[in-house]
């Protein structure tokens, strides 16, 4: 008796073929390079918090894991926003980073912590607004500057974008937090740079801010006489400036920081002490050692060697990042890149070189990798960004919407 041929079922035969799809379509809208970098940042990160907590009872490791916990979740929610749908929400955003920028102001919420008005308390936990700040003022600057399609040259769309900046930035220094006024204005400037921003308004700009600055120290002792307080700066603010100018100036105060910042980096050689054998942050020498001076301990841990391969990983999340940008659907995608960029290029740049000398001690942290989870958010918030405009990225060459 002949046997019959086994006749498959269609559905079978096309469960491969969809199945393959699926998975083609997830790999394309996740950014491995991406993902990869930041996970060895999160996990170098996590190893040198831990060292530089265990001496200290002010700082909780589990604290900095729930932080990682919470901003992947962070991350996955915007990730699977579609960005183009925060355009809409550009005014009313706008709203939320002027609440959260004086939220701290507020009675009964606002807390000081290191002279700075900067956090509020809520059901017994500290958060500090103006991180969270730094992400919606890349999105409202972007959506703002992103109307003009690259050609942001008249002087009154250039006014109406830096006005709003400015205002922000107000805001802050109201607290004052100097560090992430600073951080919040590179974003501004990058966003207006990218945008097509007439390179002549850009240069008056830096050099007003200049200007301004060099008023305010002329000005400030004369109105601290006056009033009989501190009125524009504070004195911790004037001293880091003058400790910046002259290191030597008072090497017991406003000066030991960055003493012991050096010590620590130097003494850790080429390949550092070893894990775990940092002397400057677990014998006390080294304030704020798992927060502003992160990049100390690791240096004197893991020497040269182990800088190197931290500076590595952020080149290879700025270059990715900048990847993203250019395979960005539109303007707005662009642009809301080139911000977190530029908000990363900054904390790094400053916070490593502060603990060198080479720029003012602000106490910007260093992103992925310092003690800290409104901060920690605050990156993950970025990523989950960068993840929606790559996910919503032209399929096709010469695609657009």
């Amino acid at each position: 008796m002949p046997v019959q041929p086994k006749v498959e079922n269609p559905q079978d035969l096309a469960r491969p073929h969809t199945t393959r799809a699926f998975i083609k379509r997830a790999f394309a809208a996740v950014n491995l390079p991406l993902l990869m970098v930041v996970a060895a940042l999160v996990g170098y990160g996590l190893l040198i918090v831990h060292s530089a907590t265990l001496s200290s009872s002010n700082f909780s490791f589990s604290r900095q894991l729930l932080g990682v916990g919470i901003g992947l979740v962070l991350m996955v929610v915007l990730w699977r926003i579609d960005y183009h749908r925060l355009t809409v929400l550009a005014v009313a955003l706008l709203v939320v980073d002027f609440l959260l920028l004086l939220s701290p102001l507020m009675p009964f919420i606002g807390t000081t912590v290191n002279g700075a008005r900067s956090w509020v308390t809520i059901f017994n936990q500290q958060i500090q607004p103006g991180e969270f700040a730094k992400i919606v003022t890349i999105v409202v600057m972007a959506a703002l500057v992103s109307k003009y399609r690259g050609k942001l040259d008249s002087g009154k769309d250039y006014l109406k974008c830096l006005g709003i900046l400015m205002a922000l930035l107000l805001c802050i220094m109201l607290q004052p937090d100097l560090g992430t006024g600073l951080v919040l204005f590179a974003i501004g400037i990058v966003i207006l740079f990218t945008g097509g921003a007439n390179w002549k308004w850009l240069a008056l700009t830096l050099a007003g801010i200049v200007v301004a600055v060099g008023l305010i120290l002329f000005i400030d002792p004369l109105l601290d006489d006056f009033f009989g307080k501190d009125v524009l700066l504070k004195d911790y603010q004037k001293d880091r400036l003058l400790v910046f100018l002259d290191e030597d100036r008072d090497p017991t105060g406003a000066g030991y920081n960055l003493k012991q910042a050096k010590i620590a980096i130097g003494s850790g050689g080429l390949f550092g002490k070893g894990l775990y054998q940092a002397t400057q942050s677990t014998l006390g020498f080294l304030p704020e050692a798992p927060t502003d001076f992160i990049f100390c301990v690791l240096a004197e841990e893991l020497g040269f060697v182990g800088c190197a391969a931290l500076l590595g990983l952020y080149a290879a999340l700025i270059a990715t990042a900048f990847w993203i940008a250019a395979k960005a659907d539109d303007p707005f995608g662009t642009l809301i890149a080139m911000g977190c960029i530029g908000m990363w290029i900054f904390q790094i740049l400053e916070n490593i070189g502060m603990t060198c000398g080479l720029m003012p001690i602000t106490g910007i942290p260093l992103p992925f990798v310092s003690y800290g989870s409104s901060f920690m958010l605050t990156n993950f918030m970025a990523l989950g960004l960068l993840l929606s405009i790559w996910a919503h990225r032209p399929k096709k060459k010469g695609q657009r919407r």
